[in-house]
């Protein structure tokens, strides 16, 4: 059968984004290694899924697989790439449309500007939210690492777990090795984006992230959230913060309590492709 894609990225936060509207698709994990592979594949840290929508309260199932295999719960990133695949596609006309992921339903809004507004709901600081085992709801969480060395991070579920890490400089923040050492550790049972922050003012953040399944990427988008929201729990962040990633620059605001938190950004379509695949 020939596979028919697109690729896609937001902030340099890269994608395969497959249409399954019109037919159901269910990758294996042989198909999600060559899409994903950056030498022998198409290439990209995530594959995203459009489906028919599994509600009649939203436009469109969202899916997620990481590189390694595995399903998430989350990519912000992601959705804006989705309301501007949507659009360019004509699967729908509308400029506001909601997805459902795994975990989280999803207000996509399309500017004129070409950016996408996200709704990326409420962020959740309760451990078995996040989840965060064996620890009780706190500002702050001391992690003991395997070499004996403690870690102080805050934690907040935006549909995915994440761990932030305050830093006084992303440059030479140990981003691979905590985050892959946080990837074993029995307080994250689900794993966890760790995310390295480094505050500017309270408007200006530096953001970076060593993804689950994906390792370190250029932009994530709901770990910009989440370190947004950490920050601000922290008394270090406002309520509207410009959030500097690798690939680019995103538009955060949170009111704070029960309120959503919204982020801007844009998305670009890369090019188009198709791949020849056993059924």
């Amino acid at each position: 059968m020939i596979l028919h894609f697109t690729k896609m990225h937001g902030l340099g936060n890269d994608f395969v984004v497959i249409d399954a509207t019109a037919q159901a698709f269910q990758p294996n994990a042989a198909l999600l290694a060559r899409l994903t592979d950056r030498h022998f594949g198409v290439g990209c840290d995530q594959v995203l899924v459009i489906d028919p929508p599994p509600a009649t309260d939203v436009d469109f199932g969202y899916r997620i697989y990481n590189a390694d295999g595995s399903e998430s719960g989350q990519c912000l990133n992601g959705s804006r790439c989705v309301a501007r695949f949507v659009r360019e596609r004509g699967l729908s006309a509308r400029s506001s449309v909601k997805v459902r992921t795994q975990t989280s339903v999803l207000e996509l809004e399309t500017l004129a500007d070409g950016r996408v507004r996200v709704n990326t709901g409420v962020p959740q600081f309760a451990p078995d939210a996040i989840p965060l085992a064996g620890f009780a709801r706190a500002e702050r969480y001391s992690i003991a690492l395997p070499d004996g060395s403690r870690l102080s991070c805050g934690a907040v579920s935006m549909g995915n777990p994440h761990a932030v890490i305050l830093t006084d400089d992303i440059e030479t923040a140990p981003v691979a090795e905590i985050g892959a050492a946080l990837q074993q550790h029995a307080a994250f049972p689900q794993r966890v984006n760790a995310g390295f922050l480094q505050i500017v003012d309270a408007a200006h953040a530096k953001l970076r992230v060593f993804e689950r399944g994906a390792g370190e990427t250029l932009a994530c988008g709901s770990g910009a959230c989440g370190a947004m929201a950490v920050g601000r729990l922290w008394g270090l962040l406002g309520a509207q913060v410009e959030m500097s990633l690798r690939g680019g620059k995103l538009a955060l605001q949170w009111e704070g309590g029960d309120a959503p938190l919204w982020m801007t950004g844009p998305a670009q379509t890369v090019f188009e492709g198709s791949i020849e695949w056993p059924k």
